[in-house]
């Protein structure tokens, strides 16, 4: 059975067709700069790399020429062939504690979400039309970045703040990432052979996160409302006291230039003043950029803190697991972060640490020692094919 996972943004669709059950990867790609001037698109086969320049006007075409080139590199003969689509949607809500198939009023509830998630749903629900006007007869199955983290208690969603903005406005903690942190958890149940475990995973990229996991489920994690919480990140401040708002706005800044600053301008940028790629941070750092050694100080500690206070949250912890860019490359952030969590017993193994990431020969494992009291694991993280199962689950 063929799936299709898609991620379609403001201007970019990024999709890989699967085969399921087997979980064969057929073809991945992106098209880009859609609909906004000199857009292209690229394939993957296979280790072939394929990059064709188009001009693109909107998500229907791009879903189109994506149906030809399905055909014409004979990945299926029919269109029948693509039992279902499933799509990443940030936002679900309170609503969706799960994936679901998309009808008339599950798109409308996106599309009415899209105040919580304004740069991520309207991208989504744009694809979903899309594909529901180019590939009528495949299911079309909207999987959620929130819904993982739906299984927080209040007293970890909930902000101190008035009871009624709650209620009248659903603010709360809602947590990102959730697809990938998801797909880590049932890669950890098969690792430690149960589900009955206390896991801290760690996606840390460009944007990043930290989810507790207890049990299979999601108990507390980084990011809140929005994706500007919990860690600094690439160009995120990450939390901060609400107050310095205020100021700003008193000394003559608006709320939206506020806003863009926070989201765009700051984190690993905002302090190192040149780069938000930690791997051009840590360069400048070893060359004695000292704006960028702080910068590399602050994004670690921040990691750590979330780890620890996890730590104590869950009452103990079986493994740590580091996923996404940084997560899975980053051999030299991974052993800063690490050493700060000897206290708790964490030994690395430095030679294993050093011979994981996803462009050397091995990508996953262990990275501690036997007798370290925590396990801690490299694993990269598939979102695409976390989309897959939830959507052949719809399709079988």
């Amino acid at each position: 059975m063929k799936i299709l996972s898609v991620n379609a943004g403001s201007s970019s669709l990024k999709f890989t067709a699967v085969e399921m059950p087997e979980e064969q990867k057929l073809i991945s790609g992106n098209f880009e700069r859609i609909g906004i001037g000199n857009s292209f698109y690229t394939l993957k086969i296979k280790d072939e790399k394929i990059k064709i320049e188009k001009e693109i006007s909107n998500h229907e075409e791009a879903f189109q020429i994506l149906m030809n080139e399905l055909i014409d590199r004979k990945i299926v003969n029919d269109l029948k062939e693509i039992n279902a689509i499933g799509h990443r949607v940030v936002h679900g809500g309170e609503i969706y504690k799960d994936s679901i198939e998309i009808t008339d009023e599950v798109l409308k509830i996106i599309e009415d979400l899209s105040s919580l998630a304004p740069l991520h749903n309207p991208p989504a629900v744009t694809g979903i039309k899309a594909a529901q006007k180019v590939v009528p007869d495949a299911k079309q199955i909207a999987v959620f970045d929130t819904a993982f983290h739906q299984t927080m208690e209040p007293d970890q969603y909930l902000y101190a703040i008035p009871m009624n903005l709650y209620e009248k406005y659903k603010i709360r903690k809602y947590g990102m990432h959730g697809t990938s942190h998801k797909y880590i958890t049932e890669c950890m149940k098969n690792i430690l052979k149960t589900e009955q475990s206390k896991l801290i995973i760690c996606h840390i990229g460009s944007g990043a996160s930290i989810t507790a996991v207890k049990n299979g489920k999601s108990i507390d994690t980084s990011m809140g409302f929005t994706p500007n919480a919990g860690l600094m990140m690439g160009t995120r401040s990450g939390d901060i006291d609400s107050s310095i708002i205020k100021f700003l706005q008193e000394k003559g800044l608006t709320i939206d230039e506020i806003d863009q600053m926070l989201n765009k301008e700051s984190g690993l940028l905002g302090i190192s003043e040149k780069y938000s790629d930690i791997r051009d941070v840590e360069k400048a750092m070893k060359s004695g950029d000292e704006n960028s050694r702080i910068a590399l100080d602050m994004f670690t500690n921040r990691i750590v803190n979330y780890i620890a206070m996890y730590y104590f949250e869950l009452q103990g912890c079986d493994a740590i697991v580091f996923t996404a860019g940084v997560g899975e490359n980053g051999c030299f952030e991974r052993e800063k972060i690490l050493e700060k969590l000897e206290f708790l017993g964490v030994k690395v193994n430095h030679e294993l640490n050093d011979q994981i990431a996803s462009f050397k020969e091995i990508q996953e494992g262990k990275i501690t020692t036997e007798d370290s009291s925590i396990s801690v694991y490299v694993i990269p993280t598939d979102e695409e094919i976390m989309i897959a199962r939830d959507t052949y689950h719809f399709a079988k």
